[in-house]
């Protein structure tokens, strides 16, 4: 699809990937409950979605479950 073909995306994803396995071990070991990670876009419907559904998927690959909600993308 179109953002996974956009370099810029693709490099973000890669740089949360590393950031993810650096503070989630921290999290889990300490207990944490949850973790909050949010993206926003001016329209909230397209790069945010799939922003999301990226990290989600990526976090469902280290056998962490995510809860996603996408406030805006009815508006």
């Amino acid at each position: 699809d179109f953002l996974s073909a956009q370099p810029e995306a693709q490099a973000f994803l890669e740089h949360l990937d590393g950031l993810l396995d650096t503070l989630m071990p921290s999290y889990l070991r300490q207990g944490k409950s949850y973790l909050t990670i949010a993206f926003g876009c001016t329209g909230g419907r397209h790069r945010s979605v799939w922003m999301a559904e990226q990290t989600a998927a990526m976090l469902r690959t280290k056998h962490i479950e995510p809860a996603i909600a996408h406030r805006d993308v009815t508006k």
